[in-house]
């Protein structure tokens, strides 16, 4: 029978402090969330295995040490507003929930936002709401929002997002390049979006996040 809570100690101190992620509330919260609970129970064994976890219905659970490297550069703070883009069966909202005064978690798989809600019930993630609709148009009537969070591989972010951010804020997402991707950290300032690249990171492209196409007359 594996030895969860193990698992979770191996997981932290062999992928994630590595990686230059020491800032205790991160720690704190990879710790004591229980991983293995939002994965299907096919899964749950491979749980903390150091890559991207197939959920199935095309979604994945990142892999720690890159979600690790996004809240570290995030910095989420106690009293801030979350966005949780492609929550799955909520692992990372949960994680956020630990960081922030309260999550938005938006899934477009219904059958995983409503597993979310229950298992983030259950497992006392009491600032977590969970919404089922497409990825791309966020959740503005609950914005606007200090930090968002995709879940996934963008190729572009789009307006609607954009828009949810406060000026002030950051958002994290993996920007599909080919093959690989990047980790980008953007800063919105003055209505304008600043992207930094933070680290390499590959994922799957999310639902609705192709580039735009800008169609000419």
């Amino acid at each position: 029978m594996t030895d969860y809570a193990k698992a979770r100690l191996m997981m932290v101190d062999t992928q994630v402090r590595p990686s230059d992620v020491t800032k205790f509330p991160i720690i704190d919260a990879l710790l004591n969330v229980r991983r293995e609970v939002f994965v299907p129970s096919t899964k749950m064994s491979v749980a903390y295995a150091g890559e991207n976890l197939d959920l199935g219905e095309g979604r994945e659970l990142l892999d720690p040490r890159c979600f690790a490297k996004m809240l570290d550069a995030l910095d989420v703070q106690p009293d801030e507003l979350v966005l949780d883009l492609g929550c799955g069966f909520g692992y990372s909202s949960a994680i956020l929930a630990r960081l922030a005064e309260a999550v938005i978690a938006v899934e477009d798989v219904e059958s995983m936002a409503q597993e979310a809600e229950v298992l983030l019930g259950e497992q006392g993630a009491d600032n977590v709401a969970v919404m089922h609709g497409p990825l791309a148009e966020g959740a503005a009537q609950h914005g606007p929002y200090d930090v968002i969070v995709v879940q996934g591989a963008i190729a572009a972010l789009p307006g609607a997002l954009a828009d949810q951010l406060k000026d002030g804020g950051r958002v994290a997402a993996i920007f599909a390049e080919g093959a690989l991707g990047e980790c980008r950290i953007g800063y919105k300032r003055n209505g304008t979006i600043s992207w930094r690249m933070a680290f390499n990171a590959g994922a799957k492209l999310l639902p609705g996040f192709a580039q735009e196409t800008a169609f000419a007359l």
